[in-house]
């Protein structure tokens, strides 16, 4: 099908097969934001289409967090309150609701803003080695892309926080034992199980899967109302400008660089801590 920025997209029947290629780092920034947006403008109004599948072309990641970088070099200023979703939040949220069918296979680490687009997907197949984990709190701020808001409906309030207030990695097998990952098999064969469920659900009605997905939604109302409490939460804390030095010290640490993400996560969250 093509291009839309970072994504590279192919049909295969109901199914689009979309492949996060965002080097070097792939981070989930303007870029993505934009060519996921550019993805469901194209994709929503073809009714062949029923199902999306997203993989990432990194070995390592399939989308590491959000562009500490570019966060930290924002001024604290004056608070505004806001009264709906941030973009992101916003366009992770139209993903989950949209009558697409969506399924994400992660086989290495999505923390951050990677996580929370996982999480905003219908299904999540994981191989055992893949890692993900919200790191933002330790930063000063919070899961600001629906982290906060979803966490709490995929595992439950308790788990959620201890997650979320902790800045802990969660493994592929405790993820399938709390009911975030819907299934976890080998490297070699995740992509084949997805793919089969992806094509079955592409064989059904498209108006019944999107009345489906519909009423599913309604039965767990109130993400709305979340995700502007969320939105308005970091941009307080964004405010204050106690997100700073925490964040300075994750770049210090080894943040947002692949080899420090990869192998010394723990590390740098400690770090964040120290300070």
């Amino acid at each position: 099908m093509g291009e839309h920025g970072p994504l590279r997209t192919e049909a295969d029947g109901g199914v689009v097969v979309v492949t996060i290629d965002h080097p070097p780092t792939n981070l989930v920034d303007g870029a993505l934001i934009m060519g996921l947006a550019g993805l469901l403008d194209d994709v929503e109004p073809d009714e062949s289409v029923k199902v999306l599948v997203l993989r990432s072309a990194d070995p390592d990641y399939f989308l590491m967090h959000g562009d500490v970088e570019l966060l930290v070099s924002i001024p604290a200023g004056t608070y505004q309150p806001v009264v709906a979703p941030n973009a992101a939040a916003a366009l992770f949220e139209r993903l989950a609701t949209s009558r697409l069918v969506s399924i994400g296979l992660l086989d290495g680490a999505a923390r951050g803003g990677g996580c929370e687009l996982l999480s905003s997907l219908d299904f999540r197949f994981a191989s055992p080695r893949s890692v993900i984990g919200q790191p933002e709190v330790p930063m000063g701020i919070l899961p600001g892309a629906g982290g906060t808001a979803r966490w709490p409906r995929l595992v439950g309030r308790s788990t959620a926080l201890e997650i979320l207030l902790t800045g802990r990695d969660v493994g592929a097998s405790e993820a399938l034992r709390l009911g975030w990952l819907h299934r976890m098999a080998p490297s070699s064969r995740m992509e084949e199980e997805a793919m089969a469920l992806a094509r079955r659900i592409a064989r059904m009605p498209a108006a019944s899967i999107a009345a489906v997905k519909r009423v599913v939604d309604a039965s767990l109302a109130g993400m709305a109302d979340a995700l502007t409490a969320e939105s308005d939460a970091l941009a307080r804390l964004m405010a204050a400008g106690a997100h700073h030095d925490p964040m300075r010290r994750f770049l210090d640490a080894g943040g947002q660089t692949r080899d420090g993400e990869r192998l010394r996560m723990a590390t740098i969250v400690d770090a964040m801590l120290d300070g």
